[in-house]
């Protein structure tokens, strides 16, 4: 033991012992880099691997539905025929009808065909269903002329039946959106401040957020296709704006367009619009609880007040009866 430590006390063997490390980290620093591989280009290949499977799913789930009829689906041939003949895409077909049909969820051209078959087929089954009913079932004692009149009043109702229905469909499914898009919003947060691309942040969100609207589920996963599959990010975000014909999600649409060109960071953008969409609900709760009591005066007057004064006055009376 003795001897050892005398040995590396010895300054020669010290030297030597030196050399050799520094020698051995030297072969090292210049061999390690050759055996540990391209670690950068392996990990860029998975990422593309990665991306190119999204796409193949998405793209697969996109013909499933097409081809189930979820999405697009192709015209009726009875209608189709109608439509052309008369060319009704011509009289009848502006781009906002288009834009209504795709807020109200039907897009390709089945959903447009049938809206011009029935703008058309109503009116004539309307006005006939009313003479009939006018003229053969019950007149109400109304001359003929009065009775043609309104039969041609109902047929005139019945071309706005197909547009009264579409805006019902838009209704519902904007507040479809309403409802969910602000935790929707929180969970792209999360996803996009966990360091998942965009593209992965809404297809993980449209998965999540189906159990609460099937309507948003679906626009975020077109949306991801559509990040996918567009030259420029900016029109797929234009494209959801558009979908949903609501003003949040056009704004956030916007917010996001802007982080893409200037480089600001998308959570901040996120967390900004989810904060907004937050407060709007809020807003629009504290409105509706505002607007019940003017809502509950007239019931109050026609059905609490008067059983009050029964129960309050019909003791009352009842004694004064009794006394008499």
């Amino acid at each position: 033991m003795t001897d050892l430590i005398f040995a590396f006390l010895d300054p020669q063997f010290a030297l030597m012992v030196l050399s050799a490390v520094a020698a051995f980290a030297t072969i090292a620093t210049l061999t390690l880099p050759l055996l540990t591989g391209d670690r950068l280009g392996s990990r860029m290949k998975y990422v593309a691997s990665e991306r190119e499977k999204m796409r193949a799913e998405r793209l697969a789930q996109l013909q499933e539905d097409e081809r189930q009829g979820r999405l697009r689906q192709q015209p009726k041939g009875f209608m189709k025929q109608v439509v052309e003949q008369l060319n009704l895409r011509r009289l009848l077909e502006t781009d906002e009808t288009r834009e209504r049909l795709r807020m109200a969820g039907l897009r390709g051209q089945a959903p447009v065909v049938a809206f011009l078959f029935f703008r058309l087929a109503l009116p004539i089954v309307c006005l006939f269903a009313a003479i009939a009913y006018l003229f053969f079932v019950k007149s109400y004692d109304l001359p003929p002329l009065m009775r043609l009149l309104i039969a041609l009043g109902v047929g005139y109702c019945g071309f706005y039946l197909p547009n009264m229905f579409v805006a019902n469909l838009v209704q519902r499914r904007q507040k479809s959106i309403k409802q969910a898009f602000p935790d929707a919003l929180d969970l792209l947060l999360i996803c996009v401040q966990s360091g998942m691309s965009i593209e992965a942040a809404f297809s993980k969100v449209s998965k999540e957020v189906g159990t609460r609207s099937l309507e948003l589920a679906e626009e975020f996963s077109l949306t991801t296709a559509e990040l996918s599959y567009l030259p420029e990010r900016r029109q797929a975000y234009e494209n959801l704006g558009k979908r949903t014909g609501m003003p949040g999600v056009k704004a956030v649409a916007t917010s996001l367009i802007q982080a893409e060109r200037y480089g600001t960071p998308l959570s901040q953008a996120l967390r900004v619009m989810a904060q907004e969409s937050r407060d709007q609900r809020m807003a629009e709760a504290e409105k509706k609880a505002a607007s019940l009591p003017p809502k509950l005066t007239v019931p109050m007057i026609l059905f609490f007040l008067p059983v009050l004064f029964i129960v309050i006055l019909g003791p009352a009376a009842i004694k004064v009866m009794a006394l008499d």
